[in-house]
């Protein structure tokens, strides 16, 4: 009996997963619309086989949030997530507490370096409205191309976006979206269970990152601003 006990057990976990848990983990923190609606960069990866869409409210405006995700990227501003677990993996990242001014210019071709290895390509950039990344990774060597699947092989297409909006007048709405498609079919076996959940944990907290830095950034300037008004008023 323990063995059809234990295959249905494991059937029955399985099926949670797909119902209720990875429902939950592929559109964390974004409204029913932002999940399922088109965005921008979307044309990155047009056909994916796999697509998360998470998104955070930060309580600054969107001239403060921009330039944490200009600076993105391993040996720049960091990936604002678990420096120590990315680093475990060897991909040498150190996130920044403070903007950068050296690394507040971004054009589309650009290298935003994910690991020391490597990264991918600007593919869309629209000033404090969307960060588009995205290339072809070929799975046999790992080399990145602009785009396009390489002539033969396994290979991995990935696009990676983020659309930032005003939410209010001082605040911001940040959505990130991430697009995968891949060559074999076979390739999913192994990328989805593994990719998803590391995704998940990685990209919720660089999210939260981000809006910590943000909404402390505007506090000190509000803070500031503050100060300053109160010495004019006294002089």
């Amino acid at each position: 009996m323990r063995g059809p006990l234990a295959a249905l057990a494991a059937a029955a976990a399985g099926a949670a997963y797909v119902l209720a848990v990875r429902p939950r983990l592929l559109r964390w923190g974004a409204t029913t619309q932002e999940a399922a609606g088109p965005l921008p960069g979307d044309e990155i990866v047009p056909a994916p086989r796999m697509q998360s869409t998470r998104a955070v409210t930060i309580a600054a405006p969107v001239s403060d949030v921009w330039p944490w995700l200009v600076q993105l990227g391993a040996g720049r501003g960091g990936m604002y997530s678990y420096d120590w677990l990315e680093n475990a993996a060897g991909l040498g990242i150190h996130s920044a507490d403070r903007i950068l001014p050296e690394l507040q210019h971004l054009e589309v071709g650009d290298i935003v370096p994910l690991s020391r290895d490597g990264g991918l390509p600007v593919r869309l950039l629209q000033s404090r409205a969307v960060l588009g990344l995205g290339g072809t990774i070929d799975l046999r060597t790992g080399r990145v191309s602009p785009a396009g699947p390489p002539p033969d092989g396994p290979w991995l297409e990935a696009g990676w976006t983020f659309v930032l909006r005003p939410a209010g007048p001082h605040a911001s709405r940040l959505v990130s979206r991430t697009r995968y498609d891949y060559s074999p079919l076979a390739a999913g076996l192994v990328l989805r269970p593994l990719l998803e959940p590391v995704q998940f944990v990685m990209e919720r907290r660089m999210l939260l990152g981000i809006r910590a830095r943000a909404e402390s950034r505007a506090k000190g300037q509000a803070k500031a601003r503050g100060g300053d008004h109160g010495k004019a008023r006294g002089a």
